[in-house]
């Protein structure tokens, strides 16, 4: 449980501001398939988290556990840091819709904007700490939909009452304070 509720709140504070979240409030600015833009962003969560917990779950077997802890703090402490920078969209991203569809662009979109992402970083560096493959699927992938879906169905409303420079620390805080911890538990 553990690994499922840290993986769900780890995400869901590295996705405020993240360029998927931009990314969500584009798609729902342009089209009316809410539901598809929630569904799109489900399924290419699910799938790339799911891989990303995997291969941290399989270097965990590769590295030794020693090196593993402090390589585990410093992925923590790092990503603590880049959430400080904002991600910027791509403009090619907007052009995928129109050719394919709400879901199926909106699927695309979200699993090739996740790669190297710090969500899909956090979610190899969870994956590495618990060893829980399917825990912290699940969890990241409620956390990206927490973080998106009131972006899709609420759009710009929230971002005129949400300070995203607040969150945005308050992210970073979070994240380095998970690495230490790493490093002292």
């Amino acid at each position: 449980m553990d690994a499922f509720l840290t993986s769900t709140a780890t995400v869901a504070i590295a996705e405020i501001g993240d360029k998927t979240q931009f990314l969500s409030l584009l798609l729902a600015a342009r089209y009316r398939h809410k539901w598809s833009i929630i569904a799109g962003i489900f399924v290419a969560t699910l799938l790339n988290h799911l891989v990303s917990a995997w291969f941290g779950q399989w270097l965990m077997t590769v590295i030794p556990p020693h090196i593993a802890t402090y390589l585990v703090a410093a992925c923590f402490i790092v990503v603590g840091l880049w959430v400080l920078f904002p991600d910027k969209i791509d403009d090619n991203e907007g052009k995928t819709v129109r050719r394919y569809g709400t879901f199926v662009a909106t699927l695309v979109l979200f699993f090739v904007a996740e790669i190297g992402d710090k969500t899909q970083i956090a979610t190899v560096v969870l994956g590495a700490q618990y060893n829980q493959v399917i825990a912290v699927t699940l969890g990241t992938t409620l956390g990206m939909m927490l973080a998106n879906v009131p972006v899709v169905l609420l759009g710009e409303r929230i971002m005129k009452v949400f300070p995203l420079s607040w969150a945005r620390y308050a992210a970073a805080m979070i994240f380095i304070t998970l690495g230490v911890l790493a490093l002292i538990t």
